[in-house]
């Protein structure tokens, strides 16, 4: 695993993401294109949880604890439980950005990690190599979905008229 790449994604990651959200409007941020998606302000509170309640614990169970249970999560459940739309853009990037910050610190505390470390309980099989790879790819699905709501504000700003001419999307 090539971790110098990882953990420089890892570090990138929060500040594409805030590249992302910088400029967006309260309105712009609560912006769903349909009823079963996401809006900018869901995914920034999504991240924020992801990263105090997913991969690093899982990942410090994998490590040290691998005989317990993983805690139960509900990440799509979370969006309405949790009323994320509602939110402030502002406050929760920069809870987000903290989180992430608090993680890299536990991230670089481990020192030497066995990175083949293996989760096996309720029928899921996991190495900690695999939670931390999902976990840098979890970033970029997330800012391919960011990329996504700004092309369709942009869709929905620019009618009548259509931004074809700038290439297929």
């Amino acid at each position: 695993m090539d971790m110098e790449f990882l953990l420089r994604e890892f570090t990138e990651n929060p500040k594409r993401i805030k590249a992302l959200v910088a400029g967006v409007t309260q309105a712009e941020a609560r912006y769903k294109p349909g009823a079963k998606t996401w809006s900018i302000l869901e995914v920034v509170n999504h991240l924020y949880d992801e990263e105090r309640f997913d991969f690093r614990v899982r990942i410090d169970i994998i490590l040290n604890r691998p005989a317990e249970d993983w805690p139960p999560i509900a990440p799509a459940a979370w969006v309405i439980q949790r009323k994320y739309n509602t939110l402030d853009l502002d406050t929760s990037l920069a809870a987000y950005l903290s989180e992430r910050r608090r993680s890299l610190r536990w991230l670089r505390s481990l020192g030497t990690v066995n990175w083949n470390a293996r989760y096996a309980r309720a029928g899921r099989s996991m190495r900690a190599g695999d939670m931390f790879a999902a976990w840098v790819a979890h970033d970029g699905l997330h800012i391919r979905q960011l990329n996504e709501l700004h092309r369709l504000l942009l869709e929905r700003a620019v009618k009548p008229y259509r931004p074809g001419y700038a290439g297929e999307w």
